[in-house]
């Protein structure tokens, strides 16, 4: 099934921006965003060695995108967003990181937004 607001960030450049851009964390995940001025969110996961081989990653990656695709249309339009994995994730299944995406990252975006209104 594929999202319907959202294309995968393939580049390198716009991952290492949302570093260091605002985030929201859990015991096992962290979401970057930022705004990116288009009328379509971008949407990235990483999930390094730490958190085991293949098998364990890829299904890390699972678990999150799936928990994403479910939650999308309540996320708001024009940002880039960038999960990276923790190894609790592991542990957890998909209806713990939509809470996470319902009740702190898509609440920090919209405080964001708002925030950024407010200064203009």
């Amino acid at each position: 099934m594929r999202m319907l607001f959202t294309d995968v960030i393939k580049e390198s450049k716009v991952f290492s921006s949302c570093y260091k851009a605002k985030y929201v964390s859990c015991s096992f995940a962290v979401c970057y965003f930022k705004r990116n001025k288009t009328a379509i969110n971008r949407f990235g996961i990483t999930a390094g060695k730490k958190i085991g081989g293949a098998v364990q990653r890829n299904r890390a990656k699972r678990i999150i995108r799936a928990a994403y695709r479910n939650c999308e249309k309540y996320v708001p339009i024009g940002y880039d967003m960038v999960f990276v994995a923790r190894k609790e994730i592991l542990e957890k299944k998909t209806s713990d990181l939509e809470w996470f995406i319902m009740k702190r990252v898509i609440p920090s975006v919209n405080s964001a937004a708002a925030n950024a209104e407010k200064q203009k």
